[in-house]
């Protein structure tokens, strides 16, 4: 599947099918011209590299990877370390030519497009760039996220490949094995720690919202999903914070969400819905259109706020995204 939502991108990646269909509705392939190095400021050691990553797969190389093509999540993260890939793949630019918010702080001018969409990865360009490493993320272990299956083979005896576990996670620990990778690609850190500090300020700040009913979801043009929340880094990081998130009584085949008709939209009580924000999600505009979910106590009290679902996985990244959401949080009030 694809994302947490299956409305954008398939709701956080929990069915492969799911991201298939969610996603075509991305945007074409990117262009951009490839950067000269990969690695970050500092510049790794000299010497023989290795890394284990989450599959429990040791990767070596003679010395660390200077060309590296990354996944747009992973991509997203190691570039606010410091690490700089030379192409992307998965969405990373809109409709428009702008930067898709998955891809972070990334300059996609200056990096590949290998691939925008579900299933789309151009091997022959891959091949052309002689990387030296690719990194993706998982939402199910072993298997790489946005790395088409049938080019699966092809693509893995190209270059050395990184997976970084998603599912069932700490945001805290997804974040620190991205920090643990572009150390060892050398990358610089700049700013990296001020951004710890105040990702860690925001979450302290969390706990004085624990009186808070919280649904998060997704909405699409025929359903509405209900997360799951042991399944999102994210999530199990705002509820280890004293976060109260609503878990579904059922979750669909997969374990990442419930799928509701808009008609049940009301079937659980919150103070305050989060809602998804990545593209192919419908905005709350179009969700009010639904009159099942404009009755809904929050939607009347206003208290409807927007979900990063795909903030990068870097300190970063995560300080803006609870820094927005403690924000609104303070708006919010318990409401029975």
């Amino acid at each position: 599947m694809s994302g947490p939502v299956m409305p954008r991108r398939g709701f956080l990646a929990g069915a492969a099918g799911l991201a298939a269909a969610l996603t075509l509705a991305a945007c074409g392939d990117g262009g951009g011209t490839a950067a000269p190095a990969a690695s970050g400021s500092a510049g790794a050691s000299a010497g023989a590299w290795s890394f284990t990553d989450d599959r429990g797969k040791k990767v070596e190389r003679p010395e660390p990877p200077a060309r590296i093509v990354a996944q747009v999540g992973s991509a997203a993260a190691l570039w606010d370390f410091g690490v700089r890939p030379i192409a992307v793949f998965g969405p990373h630019k809109l409709a428009d030519g702008s930067r898709d918010p998955q891809v972070g702080n990334v300059d996609i001018t200056k990096v590949e497009g290998l691939g925008n969409v579900w299933d789309e990865f151009n091997v022959e360009k891959y091949i052309s760039l002689q990387p030296d490493l690719l990194v993706s993320s998982m939402y199910e272990k072993g298997t790489l996220w946005y790395v088409p299956e049938k080019s699966k083979d092809t693509i893995e005896q190209v270059a050395p490949t990184a997976g970084v576990m998603l599912t069932g996670r700490s945001a805290l620990d997804v974040i620190g094995t991205y920090e643990r990778l572009a150390r060892s690609l050398g990358a610089g850190m700049e700013g990296v720690p001020e951004a710890k500090a105040r990702m860690e300020a925001a979450t302290q700040e969390l706990a004085q919202f624990k009186d808070l009913r919280i649904l998060m979801v997704s909405g699409g043009a025929d359903a509405f999903w209900v997360v799951n929340p042991p399944e999102y880094p994210d999530i199990v990081h705002l509820i280890d914070a004293g976060l109260n998130v609503v878990k579904p009584d059922k979750v669909d085949e997969g374990g990442f969400f419930q799928t509701l008709s808009w008609e049940n939209a009301d079937a659980y009580d919150a103070d305050v819905i989060l809602y998804d924000t990545r593209t192919q999600a419908l905005k709350p505009e179009e969700m009010m259109q639904k009159p099942t979910f404009a009755k809904l106590p929050a939607v009347e009290a206003g208290q409807l706020y927007p979900w990063s679902a795909e903030a990068p996985f870097s300190y970063h990244g995560y300080a803006d995204f609870l820094e927005n959401l403690v924000a609104n949080l303070k708006k919010a009030e318990p409401l029975q």
